[in-house]
């Protein structure tokens, strides 16, 4: 490389708790202004890891185009979604030829004439550098639309309100929202949550149109620093949901759509380690919840009495099934659930009187990533779902209910060709040093040869289950000889609510284990070698990344952690951050518990970094990232360079002017796969 890697200073910091004392001379990459983020040391560092990033891939420009051509190839110039009906309208999105953003359409018919432009992305788009479109909600009436936009990946977005007859947005502007706001069914009231300081949604709030918003009401508050709120309806569309909650505890009130003066109203009280979701239909609640099984059971109870002394079981949970969501239609309870870790979809009939009059829906292949789609109408017998595999292109499906038939609505297009006959998926089952097995998901083009190359992905945590799902930009590296294979680690819930809890808290380090043992599977039945592994993973993914390379980094030929959550022990002890205190109950509070600040500090990757031989790495952030902030991946890789005794390549790239997503626009975001990908070949071993 031409130029020298950057040299962060080292500027000494210390703090003592529990009586244990922890020194951090790369403290200061933290701007005491943040989230304006103006210190010019700053600044200097990380434009100066960026321009060591560039150098280093500058010479390679040509490998990163060609990837990036193929990457793009498989992205239609055109694309457009399958309409899907609400009120007197269909709706759908569009990708004019080129476009980066979607175009929102409207029509009162499905002829292709008869479409109207409710909102152009790529006109917004324009004046910035970022663009992300939050929160769009069409008013009862089919007058107003509600929008929302963060442009500058701080996921800090501002609401606004468009006449659709004249195509003009109101005068009212909202600031500081996040997600999707919620009509009153008089079309004259938006229900919103309000983000503070430390981008916590703290309120729910009600603007009433025409009136300024600073006079808007606030509908609820929460005073837990802990807790998160949100705002939502039910499928119909009777009432709107406000939720607050933690990772383990939730709490529901519910007020009348049509009338959106009162008072919410409690559903249950929270206590910690309850979660429980709510939909409606005709009169009762239907209720997901775990407080008889983890696996969570479905109730339902009058929606004039609430009350969980009330409640009734309509759909139990057990260890085998699991059950992830639920959807209300007029005649029917729809629920999603795994049983083995795979995807199913019950659907029950509650107009028959018969509680056995149910079915599953089934599907073409063994091991499937399967959603909801765009299910906008409540009487209907239609379930829309997206589905996929691994070695097949996202399929939308409309499911008749009565008829038990799968009708194909679209298919996901490759326009450079794509034959699912040249790839085959397996699922392989891992054995970890405590001797739990740990599932597998591969694929890989046939006629790979045997210990090729291959690259390794997992985020274990959260109860975050990663799917089996395609991948058109994965085929980049399997038509280039590489499997691809997904370890389902615990921490995440691909197995059940206890596989989650089995990598959290106390039990975190099994998720780390979970993955270096399922490489050593990999390698063991000849799928590859050690040092042609290429590892990934993002946000609390990055952590487990980091986690592996302190633990076995002799594995690994190339390593890729995106906006890595490395700093884990400094972040939890800053409870003035914005994700902080609601962590505590997936990690642990180390500023109450001196246990779990020892336990903590025994794996944070930033804290266990020590000197010795590393793997080619590759590291990114976001400036404006709020969920993993900037300084964590730059402490990370300032701290790394002065302990690594290799010459490998050690890189950062910081997005200045985006966020935890990196770049916002569809074939912008390509770029970055791209030059992720050539890091990979050009430092994998080319041989066994």
């Amino acid at each position: 490389m031409a130029m020298k890697p950057p040299v962060a200073l080292r500027r000494p910091h210390h703090f003592t708790l529990h009586d244990i004392t922890v020194h951090d001379p790369y403290h200061w990459l933290k701007d005491p202004g943040y989230p304006d983020v103006t210190d010019p040391d700053v600044l200097d560092y990380l434009s100066a890891e960026n321009a060591y990033f560039e150098d280093y891939l500058g010479p390679h420009a040509s490998l990163v185009d060609e990837l990036f051509q193929e990457i793009k190839g498989r992205q239609p110039e055109e694309d457009e979604s399958v309409p899907y009906r609400k009120g007197g309208y269909w709706y759908r999105w569009v990708y004019l030829a080129g476009a980066q953003y979607r175009t929102w359409l409207r029509s009162t018919t499905t002829d292709p004439e008869g479409w109207t432009v409710m909102l152009d992305e790529t006109t917004l788009a324009e004046q910035h550098d970022y663009f992300n479109l939050g929160g769009l909600a069409v008013s009862p009436d089919g007058k107003y639309l509600a929008w929302s936009a963060d442009c500058n990946g701080s996921e800090r977005y501002t609401l606004k309100v468009r006449d659709l007859v004249t195509g003009e947005d109101l005068a009212e502007t909202i600031e500081q929202t996040i997600n999707s706001p919620v009509w009153s069914q008089d079309s004259q009231h938006l229900f919103y949550p309000v983000v503070n300081e430390q981008w916590r949604p703290y309120r729910v709030c009600r603007h009433r149109i025409g009136s300024t918003p600073k006079d808007d009401v606030i509908v609820y508050e929460e005073t837990d620093e802990s807790f998160f709120v949100g705002v939502d309806e039910t499928q119909s569309e009777a009432f709107i949901l406000i939720s607050t909650g933690d990772h383990v505890t939730s709490e529901v009130r519910y007020l009348s759509a049509h009338t959106p003066t009162d008072e919410p109203q409690l559903i249950a009280a929270r206590r910690t380690g309850h979660e429980y979701y709510v939909d409606h239909r005709e009169g009762r609640f239907f209720i997901r919840s775990n407080r008889r099984h983890k696996n969570f059971d479905i109730v339902s109870v009058a929606d004039e009495s609430p009350a969980e002394a009330n409640w009734q079981t309509a759909i139990a949970g057990d260890r085998e099934r699991y059950l992830v969501g639920h959807l209300c239609f007029k005649d029917y309870l729809i629920v999603g659930l795994k049983i083995d870790g795979l995807d199913q979809i019950l659907i029950r009939d509650l107009t028959s009187g018969k509680a056995d009059a149910e079915h599953h829906i089934e599907f073409p292949e063994t091991a499937y990533d399967i959603h909801f789609g765009a299910n906008a109408e409540y009487a209907t017998d239609t379930l829309r779902l997206a589905y996929s595999s691994m070695v097949t292109p996202t399929t939308v499906y409309d499911y008749q209910i009565t008829d038990k038939a799968l009708e194909e609505r679209k298919v996901q297009k490759i326009p450079s060709g794509y034959d699912a006959a040249n790839y085959t998926a397996v699922r392989l089952q891992a054995r970890a040093r405590d001797g739990v097995t740990i599932p597998v998901s591969l694929v890989y083009r046939k006629g790979r040869e045997q210990r090729g190359l291959l690259y390794l992905y997992a985020y274990g945590a959260y109860g975050h289950a990663v799917a089996p799902s395609f991948s058109p930009n994965r085929l980049s590296l399997l038509d280039r000889g590489f499997a691809f294979a997904i370890a389902h680690v615990r921490g995440g819930d691909d197995l059940g609510y206890h596989w989650y809890e089995d990598g959290k808290l106390d039990k975190r380090t099994n998720t780390f284990n979970d993955f270096v043992d399922v490489a050593r599977f990999l390698i063991d039945e000849a799928w590859t070698n050690a040092g042609r592994i290429a590892i990934g993973g993002g946000s609390a993914g990055g952590e487990l990344i980091g986690a592996v390379v302190n633990q076995a980094p002799e594995l690994w030929g190339t390593v890729v952690a995106h906006v890595p959550f490395v700093d884990v022990l400094n972040t939890m002890v800053d409870a003035s951050l914005p994700l902080t205190p609601m962590e505590w109950p997936e990690w642990g509070n180390p500023i109450e518990d001196k246990d779990a600040f020892e336990f903590i500090q025994s794996y944070s990757p930033y804290d266990q970094l020590e000197p010795g031989a590393y793997p080619p790495m590759l590291v990114t952030a976001g400036l404006n990232d709020p969920r993993v902030t900037y300084w964590e991946p730059a402490k990370y890789v300032a701290k790394l360079r002065t302990l690594k005794t290799d010459d490998n390549p050690l890189l950062l790239k910081t997005n200045m002017g985006a966020g935890h997503a990196g770049q916002s626009g569809r074939f912008d975001a390509l770029k970055e796969v791209a030059e992720e990908y050539a890091f990979c070949l050009l430092n994998l071993k080319d041989d066994g």
